[in-house]
């Protein structure tokens, strides 16, 4: 299972300071993963409480189990998408996410349903990538993978669906929140303690999929031999580190 939590180690530290959570906030974690961002707001709020939903099965359950071995009591996680789960209306005074709301197939309509979970004047913050052409990990993992090749964007291109500030700030706007706030944030990402567990890391994500797809066993071979010569060449001896560009998202619902 892909380490996401060491990967966005540095924004980790950025969306926990922006959140503020004070002890007696009730957290909704949108898109939680394995749960660091939901437990980090669990301890935060003693007196308080944390949900983390996903849609992703394994990740939720690493996500309970994480929380069950540091022994933490106000943190639940739910398999659920975001988009439609029929949350209790005005449950949640505060709203998070960690790149976790990039793929919703109608942001408008998910965000409105993520608005209704929060109490009228609650806060949104929320991390979003910067387009794909300012991420150092994007382009030198993509260039390895195609290797000269023309490849059409794959579903995982999705992940820079909000990284048009003007576009994101209308989809908030429109789906019913207010002071719209959106700042960059510039933060080194990890793929992997070494090169060649990178390269396995990286092969596990939709990106790895996506180029790799429609290679024999030797193109493939190939593919993977310069995608670890990148890799090596960012292997700084304390991990395998990308320049990325994300924006910081803070709003309020209406």
């Amino acid at each position: 299972m892909f380490d996401y939590d060491t990967e966005l180690s540095h924004y980790n530290v950025l969306l926990r300071a922006a959140a503020g959570v004070r002890a007696d906030e009730r957290v909704l974690d949108i898109g939680c993963g394995a749960g660091q961002t939901t437990r980090d707001a669990a301890r935060s709020a003693p007196s308080g409480s944390a949900l983390g939903v996903d849609v992703s099965g394994p990740m939720v359950e690493r996500a309970r189990r994480l929380s069950e071995e540091e022994g933490l009591r106000n943190v639940a996680f739910e398999r659920a998408d975001a988009q439609t789960h029929p949350f209790t209306p005005w449950r949640f005074t505060l709203g998070v996410s960690r790149f976790g709301t990039m793929f919703f197939a109608d942001p408008v309509a998910a965000f409105a349903n993520v608005g209704r979970a929060l109490r009228p004047g609650a806060r949104l913050v929320q991390l979003v990538w910067q387009a794909g052409e300012r991420q150092e990990w994007f382009r030198a993992v993509r260039q390895a993978l195609a290797g000269g090749r023309t490849v059409p964007d794959g579903p995982g291109a999705a992940a820079f669906s909000l990284a048009d500030r003007s576009v994101t700030a209308g989809v908030l706007t429109a789906a019913g929140f207010t002071e719209i706030e959106i700042t960059e944030a510039r933060r080194p990402i990890c793929y992997g303690p070494d090169a060649a567990r990178a390269r396995d890391a990286l092969t596990e994500l939709r990106m790895g999929h996506d180029l790799l797809a429609g290679l024999d066993a030797a193109g493939t071979a190939r593919a993977l031999d310069r995608l670890l010569t990148v890799l090596d060449a960012h292997d700084t001896g304390e991990g395998v580190w990308f320049d990325s560009q994300a924006w910081l998202v803070t709003a309020r619902r209406i």
